[in-house]
């Protein structure tokens, strides 16, 4: 969703640093029918799994959303009416953004089915130079968990992010966009900076395939709220007219990216400078590899183009219609998939082991602060996050050398996985059918358990061997400087790129050195 800013007083430089994907796939280029999404969250902080439980709420009861003083663009909390029913829902939480107050989430899926990504969508600098100071309103994060909450298809999750943002306004840090799927249909939804309250959705069909990295809408109809395929604030329209960003009387349809999104450089909607691979190269080969299934998707997700040390996690989630609520599966990897493994999870899982839950490892404040009695268990265990993290950089060491072998070792167990998931749901489903829902909610999460222990054992397998092979083959090296962290603003990241040409397209490289430049 990621990325960095300059605020000078004469102009706002917005460089990417980390930006979070999504992937939309139509059912009918999905192998069994679903609607497939899939994507990472690229943030510099601390990623755990939770499970949500439904709950009622009490009248009169209200959330806190927004973003703060600390926040990147600053702005007030404020408090807005809850919901008198809140839906059960999965998510990949994180702790920091742009000093956006924890926790927050990227999305996830929640009972009805409904599927979440948020990706940065970057806007132009005129818009968010007239961002008040401070800001008021919902932030990326608050939108994409109150559809979580709150919504039983993609559609009402559009209709939602609407009416918050119109009763509410919208608070970010310089444009953000989400997408929203369930077993029909996808959307886009761009939410845009400046609070003027604006943003727009486009509707995705059964035989579209949607990158954003970053989100993107183009040609956008000026009659829309009379179409089903697009939604939009009442002056998105009016307002690029006002602001000489589009001309009715010209020839050139209305174009939501060219009115509200970046022109600098080379960047246009779906081509650009960003990372190793375009949206347009990511389409074309997730399109190339239907009908797609979640294997292909996991693959997609986990292109070691786009997965690297930023990557904190990565899902995939097959949409189905009249799913069970208990029996929705997702498949989330613990941190950047190149090299972890992706685990089967469902929504019914009755909790989560304290190995995937929060831990202090890349945490807001771990440095500054020493540890809440409250968490010593949970903290004295291994993190899952943290032992990928030493899988992925002994890796990327020499990717030549030992990158296909580890994949090969993700391959086959998650091979072992997806070859368990028949008897595992079918179980599930007859235990279901005969009134006996508890017991297959325990078997579930016994399974998921017991995949995720043995994650973690592979992980520290890896781990071991490449630490003996690398020391006992003089390998090793030291380092050379004396500042741990990187420089920020778009410098290397660990990644196992070799052999990179930037002057080549991306899609047609073997994607085996780092960054170009490196």
């Amino acid at each position: 969703m990621m990325l960095s800013r300059t605020l000078t007083s004469l102009a706002l430089l917005v460089d990417v640093t980390t930006a979070s994907y999504a992937f939309y796939v139509g059912k009918a280029l999905t192998e069994d029918g679903s609607v497939m999404v899939g994507g990472t969250g690229e943030e510099v902080s601390s990623h755990w799994l939770e499970i949500f439980s439904a709950k009622d709420h009490p009248p009169n009861a209200t959330v806190e959303v927004g973003v703060t003083e600390d926040a990147s663009m600053p702005g007030r909390r404020l408090n807005i009416s809850q919901a008198a029913h809140t839906f059960r829902y999965l998510s990949m939480e994180y702790s920091d953004y742009e000093g956006f107050p924890a926790p927050l989430t990227n999305g996830g899926v929640n009972e009805k089915g409904v599927a979440v990504r948020d990706v940065w969508a970057q806007n132009k600098d005129e818009l968010i130079a007239i961002t008040p100071n401070p800001q008021t309103g919902l932030q990326y994060s608050d939108l994409a968990r109150i559809v979580m909450e709150r919504a039983s298809t993609a559609r009402e999750g559009v209709e939602i992010i609407g009416q918050l943002i119109a009763e509410y306004g919208y608070a970010d840090y310089g444009g953000n966009s989400h997408l929203i799927a369930d077993a029909d249909e996808g959307w886009v939804v761009w939410e845009m900076s400046g609070g003027q309250k604006l943003w727009a959705a486009e509707r995705l069909g059964e035989d579209v395939v949607r990158v954003l990295y970053p989100g993107y809408i183009e040609d956008f109809p000026v009659d829309f709220a009379n179409s089903t395929d697009y939604m939009g604030s009442p002056n998105i329209v009016s307002f690029a007219i006002e602001q000489g960003w589009w001309n009715p009387n010209d020839t050139e349809p209305f174009n939501i990216w060219k009115a509200y999104g970046t022109a600098t450089g080379n960047y246009t909607a779906r081509d650009g400078g960003y990372k190793y691979m375009s949206q347009a190269a990511l389409e074309n080969a997730t399109l190339a590899m239907a009908p797609v299934s979640e294997k292909d998707l996991i693959e997609r997700v986990r292109d070691y183009r786009i997965a690297d040390d930023e990557a904190g996690y990565g899902q995939v989630v097959s949409l189905h219609a009249d799913m069970d609520p208990d029996l929705i599966q997702i498949w989330v990897a613990p941190t950047g998939s190149v090299t972890a493994p992706f685990n089967p999870w469902w929504l019914g899982v009755k909790s989560v082991p304290p190995e995937y839950g929060q831990h202090r490892y890349l945490t807001a404040d771990a440095a500054s602060t020493f540890l809440d009695p409250d968490y010593q268990f949970q903290e004295a265990t291994q993190f899952a996050g943290r032992i990928f993290k030493q899988a992925l950089y002994y890796t990327c060491s020499d990717p030549e050398r030992f990158l296909p072998v580890v994949q090969d070792m993700l391959h086959g167990f998650e091979n072992a996985s997806f070859g368990d998931l028949a008897w595992v749901e079918a179980s599930a489903k007859l235990l279901v059918d005969n009134d006996r829902r508890d017991e297959a909610l325990d078997l579930l999460t016994f399974y998921a358990h017991a995949r995720a222990e043995k994650a973690l054992s592979l992980g520290k397998t890896v781990v071991d061997a490449l630490d003996a092979y690398i020391k006992l083959t003089g390998r090793f090296r030291k380092p050379s400087g004396s500042n741990i962290n990187d420089p920020g603003l778009g410098a290397e990241t660990v990644n196992c790129l070799v052999g990179w040409d930037p002057d080549q397209p991306a899609e047609s490289q073997r994607p085996l050195r780092r960054r170009w430049g490196a």
